[in-house]
């Protein structure tokens, strides 16, 4: 993969990961995940912008993870991490109430986030926060990096639950659920069989 395609890619990922959380998931407060989450909390408690809390835990957990990722994965997680922040902060002013019904917007950005997240994974990357610990997991352990982040993601998720509002919980699990499918589906398709899809595959495959 040239460097050019890879970049493309990685900026699709996370552009689709910030229409899934802007557009569907943040205007019923549901959590896409542990960064998510923790943003959820600061903007109802102190109307802190979602998009500067995720840049700002995410560049943390980058740097603690740096290590772990490696050079070249760190750098493609905070550039995923710029791109999903800077989506997030050019459409969030024109959402100003929620598009349809709460199932609804949440069954729709879930998937939506699985499909971007899934994407990154494909590629060895993430958008940060839980992302980064779920692929580290997944890479000792070789388990599905879907399943791991729902576990993580899971426990932070009931702390913004109570914090906010208790329904929450529910639809941020619910979310956590059906984007951990899709991140797994598209985890296992196989390349040979969809040749298109080398683009998504990691780069030492």
């Amino acid at each position: 993969m040239s460097i050019a395609l890879r970049i493309a890619a990685l900026a699709f990922g996370a552009f689709v990961q910030g229409v899934a959380m802007t557009f569907f998931l943040f205007p019923h407060q549901i959590s896409s995940g542990g960064a998510a989450g923790i943003s959820i909390i600061l903007n109802f408690l102190f109307q802190t912008p979602y998009s500067a809390t995720l840049w700002m835990l995410n560049a943390i957990m980058i740097v603690i993870a740096f290590r772990q990722l490696g050079k070249s994965n760190a750098a493609g997680t905070m550039f995923c991490v710029t791109v999903t922040a800077v989506t997030i902060h050019v459409f969030s002013p024109f959402i100003t109430e929620p598009l349809s019904y709460p199932a609804v917007d949440l069954a729709i950005g879930a998937i939506i986030f699985g499909i971007g997240l899934g994407i990154l994974f494909r590629l060895g990357a993430s958008s940060g926060g839980m992302d980064i610990l779920a692929l580290i997991i997944s890479k000792w352990r070789g388990c599905k990096p879907g399943r791991t982040l729902f576990y993580i993601n899971s426990t932070i998720l009931l702390l913004a639950g109570f914090i906010v509002d208790v329904k929450t919980i529910f639809y941020a699990l619910a979310c956590q659920w059906i984007s951990g499918k899709i991140i797994d589906l598209l985890h296992s398709i196989s390349i040979e069989k969809y040749p298109i899809l080398r683009i998504l595959t990691f780069p030492s495959k």
